[in-house]
């Protein structure tokens, strides 16, 4: 009994470890005998492609911080300290695009995206440095307590210090984590994927080396005799024949030898589908639509700018919502959060053509939701001053309520029929105003 405790405690008891923390054990060899890690893997233009679209896609947008106002409504908070660093330079060193650029790489290749902050006396945030991921350990205190181990370089950021393993507690690390086991730290793609990065790299290695040796596979050399020294023959043979430079020269062969090819033809080998299928299974890793990795075999014209609209709502709105959920759990004080938060806009992206959003603004327009400065603001232009009507919102008069439908045909409807009375004196009346014309 006292084993069998022994056993349930050990097995309960909390460890100080994050298991996933520790995700580098996916990387190395794959099935296809090639080793994959991020920096291999970005030699492949496939997932460099993917990289690069989504990072410049998200450091590309606005963001802004915001407040609620009394009124109910959204409004900019210019004068937060947060606003100057996340829109224009988190640091003295870079912008805000290049920061937002370098933190999406990595969370698109090691899965998470750290960086430092660096806050005053009053707790605010003054700057914001990004940090690499494959020198940033997770792990947990005899407590149970998160805390962040940084192994420092010569080239990390001066604020760290100079000692080379820096602890950071959660409130001096923006960590924005993607998919994981545990919801605190984020797994590679790559490293998930490995095998299919693999054999896409051992796809084009096996095209390289096919047009270097001159676009033939190999073969074998046949003497009716015996040769005194084959290496000689061999090394004449390919100083004459072997690379892309060579191929296609004439061949000439002595004392009775035959060329016998044994490798298969690309053709057999299905070299080239081979290519164009890792292509696309390396954009299903990252969710990226293929028309955007210059694959048009399946996009036209009436359907490429659905996917572009399908590439915003699917692909990018997930890691905008991981970058505003982060950035406000780990930027804003407890005291404001209830009333500041941080958002991308994404509307530039959803937009369609010219004549699809002057057809959406004539209807914000005429029923009353959008006035003409909101959408001048919109395309970016000058708002028209308040006096000539720019912030007006107007409604087509021809609608009404359902249960005033009928209101203006009663109106219009003839007088009741008089009685013999009435039509007496109005006779009456009548003939005294003609008689009074006479007279006059």
């Amino acid at each position: 009994m006292g084993i069998l405790q022994g056993i349930f405690k050990a097995r309960d008891k909390p460890k100080n470890a994050l298991v996933g923390s520790r995700y580098s054990f996916f990387f190395g060899n794959t099935s296809a005998g090639k080793p994959v890690n991020e920096h291999t893997a970005m030699q492949m233009t496939a997932v460099y492609s993917c990289v690069r679209i989504l990072s410049e896609t998200l450091a590309g947008l606005p963001l802004h911080v915001y407040r609620y106002n009394d009124s109910g409504g959204k409004e900019k908070y210019l004068k937060h300290p947060l606003y100057k660093l996340l829109h224009d330079e988190p640091n003295p060193e870079m912008t805000s695009f290049a920061f937002r650029e370098t933190l999406m790489s990595h969370l698109l290749l090691w899965g998470n995206a750290y960086a430092q902050i660096i806050r005053n006396a009053r707790g605010e945030v003054i700057a914001l440095y990004p940090l690499m991921p494959n020198k940033m350990t997770v792990d947990r205190d005899s407590k149970g307590r998160l805390f962040y181990l940084y192994s420092r370089t010569s080239d990390d950021a001066p604020t760290l210090g100079d000692d080379s393993q820096v602890y950071l507690s959660p409130s001096e690390v923006l960590h924005i984590p993607g998919l994981g086991f545990d919801g605190l730290i984020g797994y590679s793609p790559i490293a998930m994927a490995k095998n299919a990065v693999g054999l896409a790299i051992a796809t084009e290695e096996y095209g390289a080396k096919f047009f270097a040796n001159g676009a033939a596979p190999g073969g074998v050399l046949e003497h009716p005799g015996t040769i005194k020294d084959p290496q000689k023959v061999k090394e004449s043979w390919n100083a004459a024949y072997q690379g892309s430079q060579n191929a296609h020269r004439v061949a000439v062969l002595e004392e009775g030898m035959k060329y016998q090819p044994i490798g298969i033809s690309p053709e057999q080998a299905q070299f080239l589908e081979t290519r164009k299928f890792q292509i696309n299974e390396i954009a299903r890793i990252f969710r990226v639509p293929p028309h955007m990795l210059a694959d048009l075999e399946k996009s036209s014209f009436s359907n490429i700018e659905q996917q572009s609209l399908e590439f915003v709502k699917y692909t990018l709105d997930p890691w905008v919502v991981r970058w505003e959920q982060s950035m406000c759990r780990a930027l804003l004080m407890e005291s404001e959060k209830p009333i500041v938060f941080i958002k991308f806009n994404v509307d530039g992206l959803l937009r369609g053509d010219y004549v699809s959003r002057m057809s959406g603004y004539a209807t914000a327009r005429q029923n009353g939701w959008m006035s003409a400065n909101d959408i001048r603001e919109l395309e970016n232009l000058d708002r028209i001053p308040a006096e000539f009507g720019g912030d007006l919102y107007l409604i087509n008069g021809a609608m009404t309520k359902l249960q005033d439908a009928g209101a203006f045909a009663k109106q219009a409807e003839p007088a009741p029929n008089k009685t013999e009375t009435e039509e007496g004196s109005d006779e009456t009346n009548n003939a005294g105003r003609n008689a009074s014309i006479r007279t006059k």
